[in-house]
């Protein structure tokens, strides 16, 4: 008894040469073909997955970055309120005013002898937030000096942390602002946006903040908005 195969082939083995091999080779592909369409299908299956797995870290990934970037300039306003201290201290032993009026001063370094010692990295004076990559300086006593007082005191519960350094305590009772009812009035932050009430002023500063207006991803002294975290050795 023949099998199906052999009955098939038997039936177009009397069929011109070329014909026999068209349908031969159709028969063939056929296997073939299904197979194609079986990997074509799960190609699409897996693109999609993948497509939607990255839709969905897309956000994870976006604000990841930018808490790294917060930590960061979080990082370098706290050596530039160091050097701050440090060059304050130095200058104050010399008789002078003490509080630098440009980062460029503290770039410069302190002098030490015959010669100068850095107190501030070149990567530290540039600030990671914003665009101009400028830090905004903070003058004693203005607005956003007081608003920073406010917020670490609330923090703090209710005290205004004193520094350990006795001239920088010092220069915090020159510069700072006795709040006293000023935590009962509300706060006097701008809203995001809003003017900056420090720039174009000039002289002496006793800290720096951002000039980006973004609400921040972390929080600093309980503060979420970018240019409303001083980096000054007042209250640290």
């Amino acid at each position: 008894m023949t099998t199906l195969s052999k009955k098939a082939n038997h039936k177009i083995f009397g069929m011109p040469q070329t014909r026999r091999a068209t349908m031969l080779s159709q028969r063939r592909g056929r296997p073939r073909s299904r197979e194609a369409g079986y990997t074509l299908v799960a190609l699409l299956a897996f693109m999609t997955l993948l497509a939607m797995f990255a839709a969905g870290a897309a956000p994870s990934i976006v604000q990841q970055s930018r808490r790294e970037r917060e930590k960061e300039a979080i990082f370098r306003g706290e050596q530039v309120a160091d050097a701050i201290r440090v060059y304050y201290k130095a200058r104050r032993v010399r008789g002078d005013q003490g509080l630098p009026t440009s980062i460029d001063q503290l770039l410069e370094g302190i002098p030490r002898g015959t010669k100068k010692v850095q107190i501030l990295r070149a990567s530290a004076a540039r600030d990671p937030l914003s665009s101009s990559g400028e830090w905004k300086l903070i003058r004693p006593r203005s607005t956003e000096l007081i608003d920073f007082e406010q917020s670490v005191m609330l923090y703090a519960g209710n005290l205004l942390p004193t520094p350990q350094d006795g001239q920088v305590a010092e220069l915090q009772t020159l510069t700072a602002v006795a709040l006293g009812g000023l935590l009962n009035i509300g706060s006097t932050k701008s809203a995001p946006g809003g003017e900056d009430s420090s720039e174009g002023s000039s002289g002496p500063f006793v800290g720096v903040a951002s000039r980006s207006k973004r609400n921040s991803v972390m929080t600093y002294y309980g503060i979420d908005r970018h240019d409303q975290w001083i980096f000054t050795p007042l209250f640290r």
